[in-house]
């Protein structure tokens, strides 16, 4: 019989590359990453990997159970969560992963509502911009994920294996300096910033704002990239370039020294959150989704 926790091994060495590191990942010695792995190795009576000095791969068979694992995971993570809820969630667990912006306005408004609603629930949060955070989801290693696209975006994100709950739309606006020439232009058309020093976001928005620019007829030279959103806005503020954030991401500092002004055409990212469709049976996940939506309703955007 195969066991939930060997599954976890093998996808951990598979991942790492060694039973030490996996040791590590999992929190556990070295020793009991071999043993569990002979053991699933014993249960499915086939090698599962190959040890070469230092190195290993996986056997084909290994490959197969490897990638089964995730869906199996994320399948009983399901089964135990609703049985652990069906109490009327007086018990519960919610590995939420979420990007910055998201994490400092949706989510504290989210989960301090959901926390009044139902105590027992026990809601994690890490952070990662998509599309990591959906790899993370996919894999089995969080139940939820907030995540973003961009309206008419080159690349189409491929979501249709996932549940998905729109939260809201999120506008871009340009950020320049408090004395720079548009600092008082109550819109501005993005082509205006053409010859202007840029400061980029993460590497997902700097992608964004660089289709932006040449679909309006320039490459932006861009000065500075970071991913912290204060280092955006106080870059900008000491009249080092300028920028484009989210609505959202501009909501989660105190920009000063800046001048935010609204872009024409508007660029727009859909904010949502994602599960699986098991795991979005389960009834702390549901009720985390609804006060997610709850909290962008509020917000006045979704």
């Amino acid at each position: 019989m195969i066991e939930a926790r060997h599954l976890r091994v093998l996808r951990a060495v598979a991942t790492t590359g060694s039973f030490s590191a996996a040791g590590r990942q999992l929190g556990c010695t070295q020793p009991a990453v071999s043993q569990q792995m002979k053991a699933l190795e014993a249960s499915v009576g086939t090698p599962l990997l190959v040890r070469t000095g230092r190195e290993m791969r996986l056997t084909q068979a290994g490959e197969a159970l490897v990638r089964h694992a995730s869906g199996i995971l994320a399948g009983l993570t399901a089964a135990e969560e609703e049985v652990a809820a069906i109490a009327g969630l007086r018990a519960g667990r919610v590995r939420l992963v979420s990007f910055p912006s998201g994490s400092s306005t949706l989510v504290p408004t989210a989960l301090a509502a959901l926390r009044a609603a139902h105590p027992g629930t026990r809601v994690s949060l890490e952070e990662a911009e998509p599309p990591r955070s959906v790899e993370l989801l996919r894999e089995g290693d969080c139940d939820l994920a907030l995540a973003f696209r961009y309206e008419g975006a080159a690349v189409a994100e491929d979501w249709d294996d996932l549940v998905l709950r729109p939260l809201l739309t999120d506008r871009l606006v340009a950020l320049v300096p408090e004395r720079h020439r548009l600092a008082r232009a109550g819109t501005v058309a993005i082509g205006e910033l053409a010859h202007e020093p840029w400061i980029a976001g993460c590497p997902r928005c700097r992608g964004q704002l660089v289709e932006v620019c040449e679909g309006a007829g320039f490459t932006p030279r861009i000065d500075f990239a970071t991913d912290d959103y204060p280092a955006v806005v106080g870059l900008v503020g000491a009249g080092l370039g300028v920028a484009v954030l989210p609505q959202l991401a501009v909501e989660s500092v105190r920009p000063r020294g800046v001048r935010t002004v609204r872009l024409e055409p508007a660029v727009r990212r859909e904010i949502v959150a994602l599960t699986l469709p098991d795991l979005a049976q389960v009834p702390a996940v549901s009720a985390t989704l609804e006060q997610l939506a709850r909290a962008a309703r509020a917000a006045g955007r979704g």
